[in-house]
């Protein structure tokens, strides 16, 4: 399993309105929304004898194919003291098979241009699937089948041994090292008595992982692995006769697998309050509520669901705009309804604000929550809730994955893969007094649970031991299905699908804005970005976060509309509008529906041409942004980051800092300063207007010149120019006393983006670090257990940017890590690529394009690389041949060019006490110690 892991999900839903044309913003009036047709997703669903539920989609948009298998199981199947066992064994549905040697089918999936390719578990189930070319179906069928039928043949204690470190550094890293992690798993423990399957919150702990038999683990797979507790989606650019001809062949001839029953798990109501506080390494307190509430897709399921929005859905809910946007005294709200078989869980948290303290929050909270009991909400909350969560998940269903993830879903608990029009209008049937019924009912004080995460030392518990590794002599496997030899020969690919990406139509205004258009009608959406060509490289010295504290007030106010109307009236549209800036480029972003793209376009060009930066929003912003730079500082991989920055390019580089800046920065920016930077980037000749999806040419013309046309030209203030002043040193620590993990990053600079280097170093970096199967992950990861996840990148920008490799270790392993690190590194520069993993690293870059084409907002977001830095419209058209004209030479001669050992700056984010001892075997020097935001301390050596 690669290093994502999804938890606990509410029902995913899909709808679409039309809405008038004209908004009278002023007043903030409603729009009336009118039901318009429900998607038809045409599929066909049939059983195999063995009775593994097949669904088939067939949809041509594109040249790819989503494969996406569901096994019925998860937490709620687990036996008392095997809490985490179901996530551990998603895991080791990842070791060898019978005919699939350990790693091989995560390598040619890769090498085949598979996206979207990892498993992931969640309290009812579990899932695997793969983003593939059309032509790699089989290829995809039969690694899938030959983990159904085969693993238990070839499953031994070293693949039990390695995936036990694996998942417990994954514990460490979401968990224990995370900000809050174990704040939220006390909620958990609060929530659920020791003996429901849901207590352990997915994951599980330490004791229960290490002390996981192989026993165990083949009675798992053999009680909950056939093919009758599973259901397969495949849906894409397929055939459906040759496809149910190629699934009868992989998966037709295993054994059904025993009837699994329901799991009989009583959930205890909570009848009476429960509190507890928790510390944990964070600056700012955080104040979680939860309730037990229905289960998924049970009465008042989707009324809770709107009520989670209504109260915590972005600027326009009721926690925002009360505690963080009038009272001030919340960094931020969230809030959701999690929705599952056993029973569902209502939470709502909100993180304080610098100077403010859980009680005034919790009692903030509780204003907010018997307003909502009391009142109800108005007719408009209920329609922003609606178009916002239906946009945002038309997004999601998007990419063919998305939409294959749907219908097992709705298969697993409904029975109906097509259930998708009754869960439309089931939102639909959702009223202002059903949401104030449920949250009567259900969100009462009596019932819930009440945690605070505060600053203070975390009791992870009795340290468990990691046994060394050692040799174990292989065990006979156990054969459930029988033997077809055939499988041992790796399907052949089909006919190679012509690969044809976006490549966009451009035209300009009078007053020189560009705007870059790509047609795509494959779903009534569209993504656009404002793009402004100057980023944090254009911030004065003085003041680092500049560009990103401007863009971040766009939204906070125009000459007609204040910032409460401003999220109002996106929110009223369903559309969602976001600003900021990168090291390049600042930006605004919409996804709106095709019904509601002209107003929420409107919305979109006054705020980018009309900021008015009221004082009282300077204000707010300002105290938002010291407080983000206070949740950095609690984390570890953020802390690393913000170190590397420092010490590659030091205080007089704009790329020196984060987008944030400084607290001292930002508590001298003035208002004019905002206006100042705004006027002198923001004009359309330094501007890129990039739309894609189902908008006409003519139409998008039209409303260009209508909304941005009468934005006058001026003179763009010049980029900054600076030499990076690098630290000497070789070793940067950070400490972060009794932290579980290290955050290790090795960084230097590298190149530009326009560096004809671009296509080499992208393949060179795919074998290093990029993929899955890189050498740094089957190092780090799959042999020696020493990470979660490791990962290398470059960070191209208009001037030379960062090589890193980052990865958040074991602490007693820490040294180790980094000096295998190492070893690969000199490897890559020793010696040539061999022929297959060129071929791996090459073929992953030029056939996994198209995957990375399937949405408006990718399209938008690789077009707007292309105006930044200005590549050329027909850029993606030509990437694939010059991709697959990497050499073995090109990647060794980059290699040495840019990976050189002797400037690569090692960064440890961790328990020096533990840390230090182990990286003084690596000799490197000076050595600097930094505090967690990137200053030296005293004390450091010469």
């Amino acid at each position: 399993m690669k290093p994502i892991k999804l938890l606990a999900i509410p029902a995913l839903l899909l709808s679409l309105y039309g809405v008038p044309l004209s908004l009278a913003h002023a007043a903030a009036a409603a729009v009336a929304t009118a039901a318009t047709s429900v998607p038809n997703v045409a599929y066909e669903k049939y059983t195999l004898p063995n009775g593994l539920d097949v669904i088939l989609v067939e949809d041509h948009k594109l040249p790819v194919t989503a494969v996406n298998v569901w096994y019925h199981v998860g937490p709620a199947n687990e036996a008392p003291g095997l809490t985490g066992f179901a996530h551990l064994f998603e895991h080791m549905m990842f070791a060898a098979t019978k005919h699939v040697p350990r790693g091989m089918a995560d390598q040619l999936l890769e090498g085949a241009g598979a996206t979207d390719s990892n498993g992931s578990t969640d309290f009812d189930r579990t899932n695997y699937f793969d983003t593939v070319p059309s032509n790699q179906l089989e290829l995809a069928l039969w690694a899938h089948s030959d983990r159904m039928g085969y693993l238990l043949d070839v499953l031994d204690q070293t693949a039990l041994t390695n995936q036990q470190d694996v998942v417990r550094n994954e514990r460490r890293q979401s968990v224990e090292n995370a900000p809050y992690g174990i704040v939220q798993e006390a909620l958990y423990h609060q929530l659920f008595p020791k003996t429901h399957p849901y207590y352990a919150s997915v994951i599980g702990s330490h004791a229960d992982i290490q002390n996981a038999k192989l026993a165990d683990i083949k009675e798992f797979f053999t009680k909950y692995y056939g093919p009758s507790n599973a259901s397969l989606v495949i849906a894409g650019d397929i055939d459906k006769a040759k496809t149910k001809q190629l699934v009868n062949k992989y998966f037709g001839s295993f054994k059904s697998g025993p009837a699994v029953p329901k799991p009989d798990v009583v959930t205890p109501p909570i009848t009476q309050e429960r509190r507890i506080v928790v510390q944990d390494r964070v600056e700012l307190p955080r104040v979680f509520m939860a309730w037990l509430t229905p289960s998924a897709y049970a009465k008042d399921d989707a009324e809770l669901s709107m009520a989670a929005h209504i109260l915590a859905g972005g600027k326009s809910s009721r926690l925002y705009k009360s505690l963080v946007y009038d009272k001030q005294i919340a960094q931020d709200v969230g809030a959701n309804q999690s929705s599952n078989a056993l029973t569902s869980v209502f939470s709502v948290d909100v993180t304080a604000r610098p100077g403010h303290q859980p009680e005034e929050i919790e009692q903030a909270m509780q204003a907010e929550l018997e307003q909502l009991r009391a009142k109800g909400p108005s007719e408009k909350e209920i329609e922003r809730a609606r178009n916002s969560i239906e946009t945002s998940m038309l997004s999601q269903v998007e990419k063919v994955g998305g939409n294959a993830n749907l219908m097992n879903q709705y298969n697993q608990y409904l029975g109906d893969p097509g259930y998708l029009g009754k869960d439309i209008e089931r939102y639909r049937q959702v009223t202002a007094a059903g949401v104030q019924r449920a949250v009567d009912t259900y969100l009462t004080n009596q019932a819930r649970v009440v945690v605070y995460g505060v600053p203070g030392t975390p009791d992870l518990g009795a340290e468990v031991p990691t046994p060394a590794p050692g040799k174990v002599k292989a065990a006979p496997g156990t054969a459930i299905n029988a033997d077809e030899p055939w499988r041992n020969k790796v399907p052949a690919a089909g006919p190679a699908p012509k690969i044809v990406l976006p490549q966009a139509t451009s035209f300009t205004l009078s007053n020189g804005l560009t705007v870059i258009h790509n047609y795509n009608p494959a779903v009534p959406l569209i993504s656009s970005q404002l793009v402004v060509k100057s980023g944090s490289g254009a911030n004065p010295l003085a003041q680092p976060g500049l560009s990103s504290f401007t863009a971040q007030l766009l939204q906070e106010g125009t000459a007609t509309r204040s910032a409460p109307q401003i999220a109002d009236d996106v929110a009223q549209l369903g559309a969602f509008l976001g600003t900021g800036s990168g090291a390049d480029a600042s930006f605004a972003q919409l996804t709106s529906l095709k019904t509601t793209f002209p107003q929420a376009l409107d919305v979109l060009a006054d705020v980018v041409q009309h900021p008015q930066f009221p004082a009282a929003e300077v204000e707010r912003q300002r105290a938002s942004r010291i407080g983000e730079l206070a949740q950095q500082r609690e984390n570890a991989g953020a802390v690393a980051a913000r170190v590397e920055a420092a010490a590659l390019y030091g205080p007089q580089h704009p790329y020196g800092t984060i987008q944030l800046g400084t607290e001292a920065a930002l508590k001298a920016t003035s208002r004019a300063d905002l206006q100042a930077f705004w006027q002198q980037h923001y004009v359309p000749n330094n501007a890129a207007l990039i739309v894609s999806g189902d908008i006409g040419a003519a139409q998008l013309k039209a409303l260009a010149e209508a909304k941005f046309g009468s934005w006058k030209a001026g003179t763009v203030a010049p980029s900054v120019t600076a030499a990076p002043a690098t630290t000497k040193a070789r070793l940067i620590l950070v400490d972060k006393p009794g932290a579980p993990q290290t955050a290790v990053r090795l960084s230097t600079i590298a190149v530009a983006r326009t560096t004809p280097d671009y296509a080499p170093l992208q393949v060179m970096n795919a074998a290093l670090g990029g993929l899955f199967t890189s050498r740094l992950s089957n190092n780090l990861r799959e042999e020696k257990g020493y990470t979660y996840g490791v990962r290398s990148q470059f960070q191209y920008r208009s001037q030379p940017g960062p090589f890193s490799i980052a990865a958040g270790v074991r602490t007693d392993v820490t040294g180790p890590a980094v000096s295998e690190t190492f070893k690969e590194i000199r490897a890559m520069i020793a010696k040539p690529l061999t022929a297959k993993e060129l071929s791996n690293a090459r073929n992953s870059q030029v056939l996994s394009l198209p995957g990375q084409f399937e949405t408006n907002a990718s399209i938008s977001a690789s077009m707007a690389n292309v105006y930044i830095y200005g590549l050329g419209l027909d850029y993606y058209a030509t990437l694939p041949q010059r991709f697959a004209g990497v050499t073995d030479k090109q990647v060794q001669q980059v290699a040495k060019k840019y990976l050189q050992p002797e400037k690569l700056i090692v960064i440890g984010v961790g328990d020096k006490a533990k840390i230090a001892p182990q990286l003084s075997k690596l000799k490197l020097a000076p050595v600097e110690l930094r505090d967690a935001e990137g200053n030296l301390k005293e004390g450091n050596a010469k």
